[in-house]
């Protein structure tokens, strides 16, 4: 019998100013819906010696410091996906205001003119990128007859004031599997239709009546179920089974 799979979620959780150890009491934040993709930029600063008219190529530039790395993704937050256990939030803005916190300013304590904002850690399996929350875009896509907004996605972005190219703790995930252990892609997959959700496609799915959409979703990593890119490819019979 195979072994049960569970689906590991991303997560952020702030770091101490050596960048080495979770601060004390830092409790992590999980993402609701898995991000798509991942982007990670390397860059250096260069200049052009003094000397730039008598040389050329690479010897007429010089580095500087050690560079930059900076790290992007976008998160989706909905109030109708709570976290087991815990009770859906009437406003999303209550579940985006965990990640805003590793954006907001606070005083130096020695210092109170002075401001700095927490590091933190993006992890999601095997990658990891530690650095600072540089830039953070919120939009809020949905609203109740009230007018509470109900769905919100985040844009972050994170940099760190060195390079470490492929590092092996930066981009090195693990195959998605569903849950009789097949790597994604080996089992039959369907195309969604333009305007298609999850829900849309499992109750299209066959094999005797509607199948969980909500399972279909976390196992395929979708991170809109009410809102599929055409063509995205979904595995159907794909579940994520509790662990016991």
């Amino acid at each position: 019998m195979p072994k049960p799979v569970t689906l590991t979620k991303a997560e952020l959780i702030e770091m101490n100013s050596n960048l080495l150890t979770p601060a004390a009491r830092a409790k992590p934040v999980r993402v609701q819906f898995n991000p798509e993709s991942l982007k990670v930029t390397y860059s250096n600063q260069l200049v052009t010696g003094e000397t730039k008219s008598a040389q050329t190529g690479t010897e007429a530039m010089q580095y500087v410091g050690k560079g930059t790395t900076k790290f992007a993704v976008q998160l989706w937050f909905d109030v109708n996906h709570p976290e087991a256990g815990e009770a859906a939030p009437r406003n999303v803005r209550e579940l985006t205001s965990k990640v805003a916190y590793f954006i907001t300013p606070k005083k130096v304590s020695e210092n109170p003119e002075k401001y700095t904002i927490p590091a933190v850690r993006f992890s999601w399996g095997t990658f990891a990128f530690i650095g600072v929350l540089e830039s953070l875009d919120e939009t809020l896509e949905l609203f109740s007859s009230d007018g509470y907004p109900l769905r919100a996605s985040l844009s972050l972005g994170l940099t760190q004031q060195e390079i470490k190219a492929f590092d092996k703790k930066q981009g090195d995930r693990q195959p998605k599997t569903t849950a009789g252990g097949k790597a994604a892609g080996t089992a039959p997959l369907v195309s969604a239709p333009e305007r298609a959700s999850v829900q849309s496609l499992a109750e299209d799915g066959g094999g005797g009546g509607s199948k969980n959409w909500q399972d279909i979703a976390a196992a395929n990593g979708v991170e809109n179920p009410r809102l599929l890119a055409p063509g995205q490819l979904i595995d159907i019979n794909a579940k994520i089974r509790p662990a016991f």
